[in-house]
């Protein structure tokens, strides 16, 4: 009666090692960067949730046949507005949009809006710059990840 030994060799599984080493080299540099993107993907839905505060903002106070600059209450809060849009002064845009992992700025001539985590905020941003009249909306973005 012979008996058959099952199983890899020493060489066989060195080969494996070798193997799942290198591809773990290349595969790292690809996960550590998923931060940075992560942090562009959330300042580019900053960005999109503003757009869209601002343009609900707008229709409120038209709905309410509100003049241009008159205060509209949004889930009990009163929000700046400017040329029928939320203003970039505190109380305006900042109040319609509810965020945590964005910082904001107020200082002329614009509103800039940063993720607080990023490598380089300055460079991981966006502007809002108020309307300049009732008929033109406000100005924003694009959003900057440079330095996300």
């Amino acid at each position: 009666m012979t008996k058959q030994n099952r199983g890899f060799t020493l060489i066989e599984l060195i080969v494996v090692i070798l193997i799942l080493g290198i591809l773990a080299a290349i595969a790292a540099p690809k996960f550590v960067d998923l931060t940075g993107q992560a942090r562009a993907a959330a300042l580019k839905g900053m960005l999109a949730a503003v757009s869209s505060a601002s343009t609900l903002a707008n229709a409120l106070q038209v709905a309410q046949g509100f003049t241009a600059d008159q205060a509209v209450t949004i889930e009990g809060l009163p929000v700046t507005m400017k040329n029928r849009y939320p203003s970039q002064a505190s109380g305006g845009i900042d109040t319609v949009v509810r965020f945590d992992t964005v910082t904001f700025e107020t200082a002329a001539p614009a509103m800039t809006f940063r993720v607080k985590t990023a490598s380089d905020a300055p460079t991981c941003s966006f502007l809002y710059t108020d309307a300049a009249s009732p008929t033109v909306p406000p100005t924003i973005g694009p959003a900057n990840t440079a330095g996300c």
